[in-house]
């Protein structure tokens, strides 16, 4: 499984993945949207935590629409503060599989990641 991080924060961005690493899972992370979109496009990548609040033009929503339009089977996890809630929604209602608040409770991102996992296995399973 490969997961994705998309987050302004490098602080943040090397935490979580030295901790979702430890958990083996193979964890990568970019600071902006166009970042990720050009990593989604080189590699295999199953699931995207996508911070909602990001830096440039595009926001994570728009980011999100983007994934989803180009590669609909990858799963995206939106990543937000108590204050983007309403995003975070929004993120949903365009095909985000869930969203995690800021500060992560590490255990409950390692359970979404493999619940975005299995659903991405079940829809290419059935796309093959």
């Amino acid at each position: 499984m490969k997961v994705l991080f998309v987050d302004d924060e490098t602080g943040f961005l090397d935490v979580i993945i030295k901790r979702i690493r430890k958990r083996d899972i193979d964890a990568s992370g970019v600071s902006d949207g166009e970042q990720a979109l050009e990593r989604i496009a080189k590699e295999n990548i199953d699931v995207v935590v996508l911070d909602v609040k990001m830096p440039g033009n595009r926001n994570g929503i728009m980011i999100l629409k983007e994934i989803k339009t180009r590669w609909p089977l990858i799963e995206v996890i939106m990543l937000t503060g108590h204050a983007m809630l309403e995003a975070a929604r929004a993120g949903m209602d365009n095909g985000a599989f869930d969203y995690i608040v800021k500060p992560v409770d590490i255990d409950e991102l390692y359970y979404k990641i493999g619940d975005a996992y299995k659903k991405k296995t079940l829809q290419e399973a059935k796309h093959k």
